[in-house]
């Protein structure tokens, strides 16, 4: 059975090494962060704060984790950090708890409209007991109508705005909405899972600088880091942020991949900057050349993208899932995704399809490559070329990117067994 497992690691690690992946949720870590994964830190406990542990023999745990927390006070300008979330989900149930009762009411973006499930009724915000409203959303800004969302929050009184999305082309607008949140006495909360790394590199505008009373995220879309998770406050809220997390929703918070988040902090400041407006670049080439191609990109009035997204719309080429799968075929690893004009009984073969650079561009790729990858998907979706054919030039056009960029170690393999 050990070797029939190791047969599929193998086999999937060698399909990733020569396919394009452009999943919005993904990247790599560097040699250094997956090093961490083999410490001895992935058999121990650490409940409880750092020097307050329940448990003997945490010394140098207590060390990485105020490595962890000071490392990311400097890093986005924080008033008070818990690293202890182990995913972004739970950073986001924590802060549920802790801005929240049970029957509070929760403006949210919906998932058709790019939130994410955890901020909707039937997941995180809903196993909270709280009621979900969706903002007014403007299709052609893809972005939240900010006049409507006043009036309606007048009517509705919600006692906490989430925002940030998983499907995110836009800056979002927290200033304003901090505003009408004042007004009501109401909290603002942003999920920054998939900009992490986009803030940290100054091309996404910092939400707790905007006003956000509370910023969540994971740690591993466009930031470099292990999946995991963490929480960023203002200081008058670090107490119930704190209990929220432990003894609340977290007990011991996964120590090997801590490390490992800790040395991707430091890649962050070192490289960051230069990796995030690289990111942006290549997103916004991969749209202008595929929407010359003839494809339905969103978001043409404002550039198409200023993150690390793409969306298409992709009803007349059969649907995200039919367009997700071909392009599997040929190496292209995208994934099928609700469109705001979508309803969520569709989401097995919805409108569109999401795609992120932010993996790409760790591996070296710049716009010339995003060039290259649009005419890959327009060989494949249009029957331009056998796709065993496409399949093989992606290979071949893998080969030159299997290296780890903007990490410490130049010669840095992507390489796991």
């Amino acid at each position: 059975m050990y070797s029939e497992l190791q047969k599929i690691i193998k086999e999937h690690n060698e399909m990733m090494r020569s396919s394009i992946p452009l999943i919005a949720s993904e990247n790599i870590t560097s040699t250094l962060v997956r090093k961490c994964y083999l410490s001895d830190f992935g058999h121990r406990y650490a409940e409880g704060k750092v020097g307050e542990r329940y448990y003997a023999g945490c010394k140098f745990i207590d060390e990485v984790e105020k490595m962890a927390i000071d490392l990311t006070k400097k890093l986005f300008d924080a008033e008070h950090v818990n690293v202890q979330p182990i995913s972004g989900v739970v950073a986001n149930l924590a802060a549920f708890f802790a801005l929240t009762e049970p029957e509070d009411i929760i403006f949210s973006i919906s998932v058709p409209c790019g939130g994410h499930i955890s901020h909707d009724k039937m997941s995180a915000a809903g196993y909270r007991g709280l009621k979900v409203v969706y903002y007014p959303f403007d299709v052609e800004e893809m972005n939240i109508d900010v006049d409507a969302t006043k009036k309606l929050a007048k009517d509705v009184k919600p006692n906490l705005f989430v925002l940030g999305s998983s499907l995110i082309l836009r800056h979002q607008p927290v200033r304003e909405i901090k505003e009408i949140a004042e007004n009501l006495d109401a909290y603002v909360m942003f999920d920054a899972s998939h900009v992490l790394g986009l803030i940290a590199g100054r091309v996404y505008r910092n939400p707790m600088k905007e006003g956000a009373d509370v910023l969540t995220s994971s740690t591993h879309k466009t930031f470099f880091g292990p999946q995991r998770g963490l929480i960023l406050s203002k200081k008058e809220l670090a107490k119930r942020i704190d209990k929220a997390v432990f003894p609340g929703v977290v007990s011991n918070h996964h120590l090997h991949s801590l490390a490992g988040y800790v040395v991707a902090t430091m890649e962050m400041l070192e490289f960051g900057e230069a990796y995030a407006k690289q990111v942006v670049r290549n997103a916004r080439r991969l749209a202008e050349k595929l929407y010359d191609l003839g494809y339905k990109v969103l978001g043409e009035k404002f550039g198409f993208t200023e993150t690390h997204q793409i969306a298409i719309d992709v009803r007349d080429l059969g649907g995200g899932d039919r367009v997700a799968r071909r392009l599997e075929e040929v190496g292209i690893i995208v994934n099928k995704n609700l469109m705001p004009w979508d309803s969520v009984d569709i989401a097995q073969n919805p409108s569109g399809i999401r795609i992120g650079v932010q993996e790409v561009t760790r591996l070296g790729m710049k716009e010339e490559e995003m060039e290259r990858i649009a005419e890959f998907m327009d060989m494949a979706l249009k029957d331009r070329k056998d796709l065993k054919e496409i399949r093989k030039e992606v290979k071949e056009f893998r080969k030159d990117f299997q290296t780890v960029k903007y990490s410490f170690e130049e010669s840095d393999a992507y390489e796991i067994c």
